[in-house]
């Protein structure tokens, strides 16, 4: 959870940003869940509203580069 230190200091830049600039957040939550992290609903609907209003969501789907990456070194001898 974000103290209140942090919870002014990021909806201030997305107020910063809104309109103004693009902005590129990843998470594995929905916006939808983020109140919980945020710590307080006021601040967490603040910087939803601006994120989410001219959004373009783009949902990742498919088997993680991890385990692909990690099934291609299966059977190979570790690099002296």
């Amino acid at each position: 959870m974000l103290n209140a230190s942090q919870r002014r200091d990021f909806l201030e830049v997305m107020e910063d940003r809104y309109a103004t600039s693009s902005t590129i957040i990843t998470s594995q939550l929905d916006p939808k869940s983020w109140h919980p992290i945020i710590g307080d609903e006021t601040i967490a609907d603040a910087v939803r509203d601006r994120l989410v209003h001219n959004a373009h969501k783009v949902k990742l789907g498919g088997e993680s580069l991890r385990k692909v990456r990690a099934d291609l070194t299966k059977g190979q001898k570790p690099a002296k």
